[in-house]
């Protein structure tokens, strides 16, 4: 689906709203959805032609209601369901408001959805695919698109969760699961946020469009909990990281290494506000892993140039990660700065500590041969380097990686 950038970013505005408002009036999360679903379609088609109304969130909801209600409607049970929905509703809950009267947005709509679609009965690929349809505003079509899948299985995909959480209620969950529900939310946004950026196969190394929605997301959430370190960790983590998006690829889509990067194509408003951020999450509690990943990614983002990275202090943030949040990437990064501190063996010698975990990761092979290179073992480092090749699923990091490999063949 085409739409002008204005009204796309409108329709995703208000779509987690009027999806919420019609769940907690009918319940029906699955039918709710897709009545949401095709009032966007109408929207995006008509908007475009004849202009938006004076009130498109209250356009929305009533053309969804309608779509929903004849969704509903049997002759059974029509009556039934009309009285339950009279006796439950807010005489004036969903009366459209006037022109310029718009009722405050239901920002707490959002974080509920999110939650519901992150709910722990889901798998993560679920859950993201729940996430970007109900909350993100995305077709079924945007998503499968943006996991190289075809439509009919994303649509399978999104259909067997919509049906696991049938039943459940429209509610933000209890203190004694919230931060765990959180935790969950906040991961999938990390996840959908890394897809993009670093798209695990295909022809494009970036999907800004899917990493965009997982910063907007993010955003949303961070607007309805603005205290939570945890949350402005994330976002912060995310700008830092985005900024570099367009000095990545060269101009036929090559991927360019971090301390080759042109660094005044970074972004500098979002690196400003990234290390802002950084700073307000570690002055609101304890540091976790999206806090501690921001500060490394604002420590090389305020580099000027390679050489000038702070590397020991980039280890110091790491040793700490590792302590709080053991997980084999971030360890792999540990690595990493090991030895761009200690020397290129120093970090090999990490790096073999890290085989029975990342066994067969395309990473593991692509930093081995890096340090194996700056250690001055060219054949070793090719080996690796054509081993990493043939497992990434990435079409840019496979170019990449061959080319580091032919650079290293004994001259003829």
């Amino acid at each position: 689906m085409r739409r002008g950038s204005g009204i796309e970013d409108l329709l995703r505005l208000h779509a987690p709203q009027v999806l919420g408002a019609l769940v907690r009036r009918y319940g029906h999360f699955d039918l709710a959805e897709d009545s949401v679903q095709e009032a966007l379609l109408a929207a995006a088609q008509q908007w475009a032609e004849s202009g938006l109304p004076d009130n498109p969130r209250g356009w929305l909801i009533k053309v969804a209601s309608r779509r929903l209600t004849e969704a509903l409607r049997s002759e059974e049970a029509r009556r039934r369901r009309e009285e339950t929905v009279a006796a439950l509703t807010p005489r004036d809950a969903f009366t459209v408001p006037a022109p310029g009267e718009s009722r405050a947005p239901s920002d707490d709509d959002t974080l509920t959805l999110l939650f519901l679609c992150c709910h722990p009965a889901l798998t993560p690929a679920a859950q993201i695919a729940l996430t970007l349809r109900a909350v993100g505003g995305l077709t079924t079509a945007e998503i499968a698109r943006a996991h190289l899948v075809p439509e009919a299985t994303m649509a399978q995909r999104i259909s067997r969760a919509k049906q696991k959480i049938k039943g459940v209620a429209f509610r933000q969950p209890g203190p004694e699961d919230r931060d765990q529900r959180l935790a969950a939310v906040l991961q999938v946004l990390y996840l959908i946020f890394n897809e993009g950026y670093t798209a695990t196969s295909g022809r494009d190394l970036h999907r800004a469009d899917l990493a965009g929605e997982a910063i907007r997301l993010t955003r949303a959430v961070r607007r309805l909990l603005p205290s939570d370190g945890t949350v402005t960790g994330l976002l912060a983590l995310m700008l830092l990281t985005d900024a570099r998006s367009a000095a990545r690829t060269g101009p036929h889509g090559e991927l360019v290494p971090l301390d080759e990067q042109d660094r005044g194509l970074w972004e500098a408003k979002a690196i400003a506000e990234g290390t802002a951020l950084v700073e307000e999450a570690l002055s609101e509690g304890p540091a976790g892993a999206y806090q501690l990943q921001a500060a490394i990614a604002a420590l090389h983002d305020e580099a000027a140039r390679a050489q000038d990275t702070d590397w020991p202090q980039i280890l110091a943030l790491y040793d700490l990660l590792v302590r709080r949040a053991p997980e084999p990437m971030a360890e792999l990064g540990r690595a990493v700065a090991v030895a761009m501190v200690h020397g290129p063996e120093a970090g090999l010698a990490e790096v073999a500590e890290l085989e029975d975990r990342l066994a067969g990761h395309h990473r593991l092979d692509a930093v081995r041969a890096h340090l194996l290179e700056k250690a001055g073992d060219a054949e070793g480092a090719r080996t690796a380097y054509q081993l990493a090749a043939r497992r990434t699923l990435s079409v840019p990091e496979t170019r990449y990686l061959q080319m580091r490999a032919a650079r290293l063949l004994p001259p003829k």
